[in-house]
């Protein structure tokens, strides 16, 4: 631990500062993002594990858990019922037979693209709680303190997998006015 030029009591009170933030900017997280995923009959982490196969390209279950902040057996369990629903598929690479690979299939990708056409059908109260921001400043909250605060819990590993991921997402979609559209995916080798 760093030299503490700190009481005991702004350690405590920065801690429960965070711990309440944090609990009440998820549930807002929370709420919008089951509004919005609920009619295609899919769960948080399902949908997180679909989007992280989707932007990490080659990832593991390993990476999947990582970048998910989740149990190595729920990205798993997770993964697998995505696989039974004709989303997710397995794989091996003809270099690489120790690990498991996930990668979106087309089915996937076309329920990806229809959740994207139907963002707005439901309301984002974290995303219309930033508007003033990005009305004063132009932009919205980037974050670059809490996200400095994430490098030193989980590492620049996590960082470049975040980073990696969000340059996908520019990459792979293309944007049309309103709507967001999923760039085909290439081909893989089944198990």
């Amino acid at each position: 631990m760093s030299e503490q030029n700190f009481t005991q009591r702004d350690a405590m009170i920065f801690s429960q500062r965070i711990a309440q933030m944090s609990k009440a900017l998820w549930k807002a997280v929370e709420k919008d993002w089951q509004k919005w995923i609920k009619p295609f009959d899919l769960n948080i982490n399902e949908h997180h594990i679909l989007w992280i196969s989707h932007h990490l390209k080659d990832a593991t279950i390993s990476d999947i858990a990582k970048f998910g902040v989740m149990h190595v057996s729920t990205a798993f369990n997770f993964s697998k019922k995505l696989e039974e629903r004709g989303y997710l598929e397995f794989y091996k690479k003809e270099d690489d037979r120790r690990n498991t690979y996930v990668a979106v299939t087309q089915e996937g990708e076309d329920l990806l693209n229809s959740m994207n056409h139907h963002y707005y059908d439901t309301n984002h109260e974290v995303l219309e709680g930033s508007f003033p921001i990005k009305d004063l400043y132009g932009k919205f909250p980037e974050f670059l303190e809490v996200m400095s605060v994430i490098r030193n819990i989980y590492g620049e590993d996590f960082m470049e997998i975040f980073e990696r991921g969000f340059e996908n997402i520019k990459a792979t979609y293309t944007e049309a006015p309103e709507e967001l559209e999923i760039s085909a995916i290439e081909g893989k080798e089944s198990v």
